[in-house]
């Protein structure tokens, strides 16, 4: 079988990291680093955070929990995971999450094909290399990423002003 990109290791302190919705995002792995086929990032997601419903057109993507837990919503049900939990969604799935405990919690969220680390790469807001916290959303920020998120096929539902 013939090989077309290099092995990558990254240790804790490398991948580049993003700061997007409050949360951090660290870069593992991604498509010019996999032949395109998948990218993975860990998230790093503080209590109250984590990105409103919305679909993807293109990528499946999945979750692992790794530290804390995170509320899950899948279409209308929400439930709660717990370290160890993995989530898988097709494409097209409307889906959220949201730490909603006390605590930091850490996911390791993969997607297939590879390309939306790229929507990440330019909303976001590049942090150094030990970021652990990214800055809160300012209303600029939250107004890019409804403007670029569909340029990579990704449906976001804006919750309606209480």
């Amino acid at each position: 079988m013939k090989m077309t990109h290099r092995e990558t290791i990254r240790t804790p302190a490398q991948g580049r990291r993003i700061g997007i919705v409050g949360d951090v995002y660290r870069f593992l792995a991604i498509g010019e680093e996999t032949d395109g086929k998948y990218a993975t990032f860990e998230a790093i997601v503080p209590p109250g955070s984590g990105p409103p419903p919305h679909r993807h057109s293109r990528e499946e993507e999945s979750f692992l929990v790794l530290e804390g837990e995170m509320t899950f919503q899948l279409g209308e049900d929400r439930f709660v995971a717990s370290e160890g939990t993995f989530v898988n969604m097709p494409p097209g799935s409307l889906h959220a999450f949201k730490n909603e405990s006390k605590k930091v919690s850490r996911l390791l969220i993969s997607v297939a094909p590879a390309g939306l680390e790229n929507m990440f790469f330019e909303v976001g807001q590049p942090l150094a290399d030990d970021a652990q916290v990214a800055p809160p959303p300012g209303p600029a920020d939250i107004e890019k990423l409804l403007r670029v998120a569909p340029q990579y096929g990704i449906e976001i539902l804006v919750p309606e002003p209480e």
